[in-house]
């Protein structure tokens, strides 16, 4: 009995010594929750979020399309508070740059910074003054009520972050996985990441200086010295995949097949510049179709008014007289790329430049040869109407009276005409409100607006700011604009 006692103690003693060796921290670790994650996962996860991203709201805003089901916020004007959802998103940058670091990855932490510019650019353009500098530090140093930055210093870190990622991919030759943009491609994310940078800068034209830098001398060194973009093949852009998960953002989506319609100010853009990626953007009027007309003819285009009551427009569609978006928007599993930012923008963006004289070259050719990629991408993605989008076509397109583009135009005519072309082709796509925060810089395009209505130029705070952040979002908000939270108030980047 006392061998047996003494043997059980032993077996006991053998295991309390085994289990005091076990780390009790890995012990504990929940398989479902982990603490660690391949860079080259979140590099895919951020991606899609970003390049995947395309809401309706932008184009009501920017009258291009109209509700029948409703009154829209965006399409009269009166939005009011935003989302700091973005955080979300920027948590996975503070992840992905982390994970870069300890497997000493730069190649990834760069594009970790790209996002992370994408994102505070995208929120400081909506609210002005944001929390930055002391954002996403709950769990390092326990900071739980952020202070905001100003605007302008914002704006200065954005720039800051996409050059230190520009030079952490220069002669980078770091194989990477998880790149579902330009699958490994390195030279074209910096041309993306350039190109960006010139976007920010383009923002600023009602600026000379963005904290220290120098907005024309920024802009004229990363045309001159950096790699961007050569064609279309360069496009930040993500491509959809017909099976689960991968396909185009608005398959099936029943609103499109119901109460959307295309706005009539935008139709009449295209008609009266006799632009045949109408074809491609919208269908016939049912009216129209019943007369037979074809295709390529202007008069059988038209769409809801959005400076009046969306039942008045209801009326209007109900007589057949109004176009909706192509079906393709809503029936093809693949449709075409989302594009965050391309060639054709990029092209504008130098040309707008040069206007401005912060470049030198030749805005003509930079204005024409972005319209000939415009009409090759719907070309390329709309075989259907590929015979009305031709090189030739194009060509013919840019001889137009309120097209064409020469010396004789004043620098108000050349502007007005690159933020059209850059406004045109974007039905629907990436960049969100990157063609309203265009009009609200320089006015164009000119937008039908309804009669006493405000224009407003940002979103107020998230409520939840108000109930968890209290002193720091106030003391924001008298910086900036008195103490008032208002969507009319003008932020720091778009005054003189």
């Amino acid at each position: 009995m006392n061998r047996y006692i003494y043997s059980l103690l032993a077996i006991i003693a053998i295991l309390v010594s085994y289990t005091s060796c076990i780390n009790l921290e890995e012990m504990n670790m929940d398989p479902n929750n982990p603490t660690e994650t391949s860079p080259a996962l979140l590099l895919t996860n951020l991606s899609y979020a970003a390049f995947s991203e395309s809401k309706a709201g932008p184009c009501l805003a920017g009258k291009m399309m109209v509700l029948t089901s409703g009154e829209s916020t965006e399409q009269v004007f009166k939005w009011n508070r935003g989302s700091f959802d973005y955080y979300n998103r920027l948590r996975n940058t503070v992840k992905m740059r982390e994970e870069a670091t300890k497997s000493n990855e730069n190649a990834y932490e760069a594009l970790a910074l790209f996002f992370q510019a994408h994102y505070f650019y995208s929120l400081t353009m909506q609210f002005g003054d944001i929390p930055c500098s002391e954002a996403l530090k709950a769990e390092t140093e326990a900071i739980y009520q952020p202070r905001y930055d100003t605007q302008e210093s914002v704006l200065e870190k954005v720039l800051n972050d996409l050059d230190e990622a520009n030079s952490l991919l220069k002669d980078n030759n770091s194989l990477i996985s998880g790149d579902i943009i330009y699958n490994g491609d390195l030279l074209k994310w910096r041309r993306l990441i350039n190109a960006y940078r010139l976007k920010v800068l383009i923002t600023l034209s009602n600026k000379t200086k963005v904290g220290n830098i120098t907005v024309a001398a920024a802009f004229k060194k990363v045309a001159e010295n950096e790699p961007l973009m050569t064609g279309t093949a360069d496009n930040g852009q993500l491509v959809f995949l017909d099976q689960q998960d991968n396909r185009y953002i608005y398959f099936n989506d029943s609103d499109f097949g119901s109460g959307r319609y295309m706005d009539s100010t935008y139709i009449a853009a295209f008609r009266l510049r006799e632009d045949p990626r109408l074809f491609a953007i919208a269908t016939q009027t049912p009216e129209a179709g019943k007369q037979g007309l074809p295709v390529n003819d202007f008069s059988g285009y038209d769409g809801g008014d959005p400076a009046v009551a969306y039942s008045q427009v209801n009326i209007k569609a109900g007589q057949g007289l109004c176009s909706k978006p192509a079906t393709r928007y809503y029936q093809n599993p693949v449709n075409e790329p989302m594009i965050l930012l391309g060639y054709t923008e990029q092209q504008l963006i130098l040309a707008e430049g040069i206007v401005r004289g912060w470049i030198t070259g030749n805005d003509k050719e930079l204005y024409e040869s972005a319209v000939k990629a415009s009409f090759d991408f719907y070309a390329t993605h709309v075989p259907a109407v590929e015979g009305f989008l031709s090189q030739i076509a194009a060509e013919q397109y840019l001889q137009g009276h309120l097209v064409a583009y020469s010396s004789a135009l004043t620098m108000e005519e050349k502007i007005e005409r690159i933020i059209m072309q850059k406004y045109l082709p974007s039905f629907l796509q990436g960049g969100m409100w990157s063609r309203f925060y265009d009009y609200l810089r320089t006015g164009y395009p000119e937008l039908r607006v309804p009669e006493r209505t405000v224009i407003p130029f940002r979103w107020m705070y998230p409520q939840d700011e108000y109930n968890n952040n209290t002193a720091n979002v106030e003391a924001a908000l008298k910086s900036q604009f008195g103490g008032a939270d208002r969507t009319t108030d003008k932020p720091w980047w778009v005054t003189p």
